[in-house]
């Protein structure tokens, strides 16, 4: 970004988990980060059970954001096995949701998985022993494969961008410190923060992890931020989502 360029606002939220009872209760929110922000950015569980219903609700409710709008799913979008009807129901020209894919918006480069479990640092689980387990490991590697080719094509077709990656899943465990050690390898995976690193990432969000902390970084000190919904609320945001500027 040049000299006097204005910055680009980004706000991020994940874990809102809409449910069919929640028609109108997003729509001033929804106004709200349009005023504060150019970009929305939600990390994640949009829907409460992965209904169908749910997302035609966050589909009504998403009318009264005038701001371009990134998602990714989160592991309750895909409770149901609905999870690419959800996507199409909320996608459309406002609304991106990425799954592998990465877009361009203001300038900046955004890159988006789902991302999956596996364990951070000396303690990730490994591609050893069962066939269950193995496949277990072989997802959180897949998913890192997705995020590392996404964030290449952004450096391929556009010179210098700012990326930014959006999870669901943490990279980090410095995100995730707060929940119960025993159920960390179900909230993120370290492989998760290895094309961050390589990429030269800006920032990454994501959430899942309800009860972990706002901010932590990866190797390089790419910045990580868990913006699920009841850590902005317990640190006392009115309206639950944080703003990053690029």
């Amino acid at each position: 970004m040049q000299e006097g360029e204005q910055k680009v606002r980004i706000a991020a939220v994940a874990d809102i988990h809409v449910k069919e009872t929640d028609k109108g209760k997003w729509v001033e929110y929804f106004k709200e980060v349009s005023r504060q922000a150019d970009i929305l950015v939600i990390c994640g569980d949009l829907t409460d059970t992965g209904d169908e219903g749910e997302a035609q609700v966050l589909s009504e409710e998403l009318r009264s954001c005038n701001i371009p709008v990134v998602m990714v799913l989160g592991n309750h979008d895909f409770e149901k096995g609905r999870h690419k009807l959800i996507r199409q129901i909320l996608q459309n020209e406002h609304v991106h949701i990425l799954d592998g894919e990465s877009i361009v918006i203001n300038g900046v480069g955004f890159a988006g998985i789902k991302g999956f479990g596996g364990g951070f640092d000396n303690h990730q689980l490994s591609m050893f022993g069962e066939g269950a387990m193995k496949a277990f490991v072989q997802e959180a590697v897949d998913e890192a494969l997705r995020l590392d080719r996404a964030l290449a094509r952004l450096d391929q077709e556009h010179d210098q961008i700012k990326k930014i990656a959006v999870l669901h899943y943490s990279p980090a465990k410095a995100t995730v410190v707060g929940e119960p050690e025993a159920i960390f390898p179900f909230l993120g995976c370290s492989r998760l923060a290895e094309p961050l690193t390589r990429r030269n990432v800006q920032a990454c969000f994501h959430g899942h992890a309800h009860i972990g902390v706002l901010e932590g970084e990866v190797a390089g000190g790419v910045k990580v931020f868990n913006v699920a919904v009841p850590i902005l609320l317990k640190m006392g945001y009115q309206y639950p989502f944080y703003v990053f500027e690029v």
